[in-house]
């Protein structure tokens, strides 16, 4: 029995909107302290967990110890978990929905065991749309440089949100009308044996170098499988990336005290806050998404993990580009597919670039990617 509440959430306005453009630019000061400021073996740990890879030269002493490393390193989407800003933490408008769509992001070094991150960050962007899902919407786009203990910049990245009232989709409708209109998905043991084929089979290029001469433009990498979607799965990624306002207690009423917007009363009254989408049903779909749903954040760490078990321990990952094109709810499968687009020499380094796409159960498209990885050469 559905126990979704009726009621009116902020809007979008143009004074909200000529106040957030006075921030482009504008180096932001102190927010919420990020899950993470360093990269312990165990913080590595959880987050790879997180997201279902098991690759050794992020979570076993021993091994990394083996590789040119020298010991354990951070995959690369660790990073999520050092800034609450790149991973959705928006200033401004509040109250008005915001959903974590997309990041660019470059890697310059490697993030070693028990580095410590700092960033920097502001607001590089603004860009109005007119939806169909969710009538009137901004693009809102950060900047954020990521920096070790010693100053070096071992990375940086866009990322955006769409910040979109909720109430249009709650009485418009969405995309996602068909999808609620459907019976609930239930899979066969033998659909459910058949999809776990693919982890059964998946690789871990590891210690065996990939070399450059040996790639062909337009192979396909192995088909990457996440899912079936959970509750439990989308928490288990939460515990290692640290969500933007999960806190219990006194630090929840601080957060919520500090910013009354994101206190939304729950079915018993309670202010709680908008991250609820990814374990509560009913208000999942009174944002005008199909159910709970996973975190765009995690998804963005899955494409990347398929460039990273490709490329090996000799490998490193350059870029990475991603766009959610729409939600995972609980029950849904995600089949990630790439390709080798092409092959280059760029400023001395062997690079190769992927296209990526992944689909659901249904063929639906989930999302797009790419990445620019630099390998090995026999030379």
């Amino acid at each position: 029995m559905s126990t979704t509440t009726e009621r009116s959430f902020p809007k979008i306005t143009d004074n909200g909107m000529d106040e957030l453009r006075e921030r482009i630019g504008q180096k932001i000061g102190a927010t919420a302290e990020p899950w993470c400021y360093e990269a312990t073996r165990d913080n590595i740990r959880h987050y790879a967990h997180g997201i279902g890879d098991d690759n050794p030269l992020w979570c076993d002493p021993d091994y990394a110890a083996k590789t040119k490393y020298g010991g354990l390193i951070a995959l690369p989407s660790f990073l999520f978990s050092t800034s609450r800003i790149v991973s959705g933490y928006v200033g401004g408008l509040p109250g008005v929905h915001a959903m974590w769509s997309g990041a660019d992001w470059e890697w310059h070094k490697p993030v070693h065991r028990n580095d410590t991150i700092r960033t920097e960050a502001y607001l590089k962007d603004l860009v109005e749309h007119q939806t169909r899902f969710a009538g009137r919407a901004v693009q809102q786009t950060y900047h954020v440089d990521f920096f070790n203990q010693e100053g070096d910049k071992v990375a940086e990245a866009d990322s955006w949100c769409f910040r979109t009232e909720r109430d249009h989709a709650r009485e418009q409708g969405s995309k996602y009308k068909e999808v609620r209109a459907r019976a609930p998905r239930r899979y066969s043991a033998e659909e459910i044996q058949e999809a776990y084929k693919l982890y059964a089979k998946e690789e871990v290029r590891g210690a065996t170098p990939r070399y450059w001469e040996d790639v062909k433009e337009g192979e396909a990498l192995p088909v990457m499988f996440k899912g079936p979607m959970t509750v439990t799965g989308f928490i288990a990624y939460a515990q290692g990336w640290g969500g933007l306002y999960i806190r219990a207690n006194k630090l929840a009423w601080k957060l919520i005290d500090a910013h009354p917007g994101v206190g939304i009363t729950n079915r018993f009254g309670i202010p709680d806050v908008p991250e609820r989408v990814h374990w509560e049903e009913d208000f999942a779909l009174e944002v005008g998404a199909p159910g709970a749903y996973d975190y765009g954040p995690e998804r963005t760490s899955w494409l990347t993990h398929h460039l990273t078990n490709w490329m090996g321990d000799d490998g490193f990952l350059r870029k990475a580009h991603c766009k959610i094109r729409r939600h995972n709810p609980e029950g849904d499968m995600l089949f990630i597919k790439g390709f080798v687009k092409r092959k280059f020499i760029e400023n001395g380094r062997h690079l190769v670039e992927i296209s990526q796409e992944a689909h659901n159960q249904d063929d639906e498209l989930s999302v797009i990617g790419s990445g620019v990885v630099e390998l090995p050469t026999r030379g």
